[in-house]
């Protein structure tokens, strides 16, 4: 059995890293001791497909499956540590 990333898992992984980076890391200090969320990071996680990651694209989802949701996590919460 082959347990390496496909290139669709890699490829999540790499565009949530940098959004991550480049929307939430700048934010997450401000927004974690204000105990807000900005509805504008949601807003582009939507836009990006994150929210619905793992839905069936027929159901309007990204069409991803929970192997790409975890990694999805994994660097979302990278940036809030």
């Amino acid at each position: 059995m082959d347990f390496r990333l496909t290139e669709d898992h890699l490829a999540v992984e790499k565009m949530v890293r940098e959004f991550a980076a480049r929307e939430i890391a700048p934010r997450i200090k401000e927004l974690d001791e204000k105990g807000e969320t900005d509805p504008a990071i949601l807003r582009k996680m939507g836009e990006l497909g994150l929210l619905g990651i793992c839905i069936p694209e027929e159901y309007g989802g990204a069409g991803f499956d929970y192997i790409a949701l975890g990694l999805a996590c994994e660097e979302l919460e990278y940036v809030d540590t």
